[in-house]
C-alpha cells in the first residue's frame, strides 16, 4: 500500500483499539484524534490518512491510534492515556513525538505527565487543560443531543462550532445527508468521551511536562475557546504558542500551514 500504509488492530483486555500506520522514516510520530473518533474510529483509513499527511512519510513512521472500541461508563482522559501507552508499547515504540487534537490533546497531556519516557515532543492542538466558559456551554449541549439520539442535530451543531463561516455556509445544505451517511450504530461512546472532555482537568499537573511543547490554537475557536491555548502556554514553561487568526477549532483541517507547523516542530 502507498507510503507503507497499514491498518492495525491492537488487542487490549476483552476489546481492541483501531490503529493505522504509514511512512518509512526512522522517527516515530503518534497522532491522537479528537472527539470525532468516538463516532468513527480510524479503522480502514490508512490510505487516505497517508495521502492527507504525506509530507510526514519520508521523515517519520506515523501512527494514528483510536480509543478502545468498548469503553467503560466513567472512562476518563487519563484512563485513555494509560490505554494509549499500552498500545504504544504493544507496537514496539520506545519514544515518539505526539500530536493530540482536541480531546486527543487532553489525552496527550496525561501521556506526557504519566509516561514521560515515551513522549519526545508534544503538540497540543485546539485543546484545553481544564473546562472554561466556552467548553462548558458546548459540550453539555452536545451530550444532551446525543442522549436524545438526535444525530442530525449533533452533526449540524458540531459543524457550526468547529469550522469557519465559509465552510459552514457551504456545507450547511448537505448536513442532513452527511449525517445520514455517517451516523454510528449508537452514541454511547460519544457520550462517555464527551463527558471525559467536560471533566478533564490537568491544570495542576501540566507544569511538570518537561519535553518540548508546541501549542496550536484558533483565535475563533467556538468549541474550547482561544483562551484555552493561551492558558496552557502560561502553565507549561518554555512552550511555544502558535495561534491562527481567522480559524476556529477545525484549523487542523482547514489551514494549509497546520501540517507544516507540526512537521517543522517534530522534525
Amino acid at each position: 500500500m502507498q507510503n507503507n500504509a497499514r491498518n492495525i488492530s491492537i488487542e487490549i483486555g476483552s476489546t481492541d483499539m483501531d490503529c493505522i500506520s504509514f511512512g518509512k522514516g526512522d522517527r516515530n510520530l503518534i497522532m491522537i484524534p479528537g472527539l470525532g473518533d468516538s463516532l468513527k474510529t480510524v479503522k480502514g483509513t490508512a490510505l487516505p490518512f497517508s495521502l492527507m499527511y504525506r509530507m510526514f512519510a519520508e521523515e517519520f513512521k506515523v501512527y494514528v491510534i483510536s480509543r478502545k472500541n468498548q469503553i467503560e461508563k466513567n472512562y476518563t482522559t487519563r484512563d485513555m492515556a494509560a490505554d494509549l501507552a499500552y498500545a504504544i508499547r504493544k507496537l514496539g515504540i520506545q519514544k515518539a513525538s505526539v500530536m493530540g487534537v482536541s480531546e486527543g490533546g487532553m489525552i496527550a497531556q496525561y501521556l506526557a505527565i504519566d509516561y514521560p519516557e515515551i513522549t519526545e515532543k508534544l503538540i497540543l492542538a485546539v485543546t484545553l487543560c481544564k473546562p472554561n466558559k466556552t467548553s462548558e456551554e458546548v459540550l453539555p449541549h452536545w451530550i444532551a443531543l446525543a442522549e436524545k439520539n438526535d444525530f442530525p442535530g449533533l452533526f449540524s451543531d458540531m459543524s457550526e462550532k468547529i469550522y469557519t463561516p465559509k465552510r459552514v455556509k457551504a456545507q450547511r445544505p448537505f448536513n442532513r445527508l452527511l449525517a445520514a451517511l455517517s451516523k454510528p450504530e449508537d452514541l454511547q461512546n460519544f457520550i462517555v468521551q464527551a463527558n471525559a472532555c467536560n471533566t478533564h482537568d490537568s491544570s495542576e499537573l501540566i507544569h511538570a511536562i518537561e519535553c518540548p511543547v508546541l501549542i496550536i490554537g484558533g483565535e475563533q475557536d467556538q468549541t474550547v475557546g482561544a483562551e484555552a491555548s493561551y492558558e496552557m502556554a502560561r502553565l507549561i514553561k518554555g512552550s511555544q504558542l502558535k495561534m491562527y487568526d481567522g480559524y476556529g477549532h477545525g484549523v487542523y483541517e482547514e489551514c494549509k500551514d497546520f501540517n507544516r507547523a507540526v512537521y517543522d516542530f517534530a522534525k
